[in-house]
């Protein structure tokens, strides 16, 4: 005689909730991506693989290195003029977060390391720049 006991659900929404938060290990100031295990595609919070459409992802912890793609000054919704930029990481993904500094002197191409994996207040990744460039007329 057959029962069903709801287990296979479980099983599978287990799966689902440790992709973005596995347990076992703190993890507090790391950043954690995911990587396709088809075709090795690494993206930030996502449940299906941009490229493959794969559901069979890995959870992985960045090193926290990356590179200013885009950087854009806002100062809507806050007191203080503050920054948004796309930083591009070491390991391959896209990640938008708040690079400090003065906003006017981030730029495309800064060298950047993780700072904090969570702003309290935004609950996006903050940056800080590794070394500062030369720029003598800008």
């Amino acid at each position: 005689m057959y029962h069903h006991s709801g287990s296979v659900a479980q099983q599978a929404a287990g799966s689902a909730t440790g992709v973005l938060d596995p347990q076992g290990r703190d993890h507090a100031e790391a950043m954690l991506f995911q990587r396709c295990t088809w075709c090795g595609t690494a993206m930030y919070h996502r449940l299906l693989c941009p490229v493959c459409q794969g559901s069979d992802l890995r959870t992985e912890r960045s090193e926290g290195v990356g590179t200013v793609r885009h950087s854009t000054v806002l100062h809507r919704n806050t007191p203080a003029a503050r920054n948004v930029s796309l930083i591009e990481m070491a390991e391959g993904f896209v990640v938008r977060g708040r690079v400090m500094g003065p906003p006017i002197g981030i730029h495309g191409g800064d060298r950047v390391r993780l700072s904090t994996a969570k702003d309290p207040v935004r609950g996006e990744p903050v940056f800080q720049l590794v070394d500062e460039p030369f720029r003598a007329w800008t």
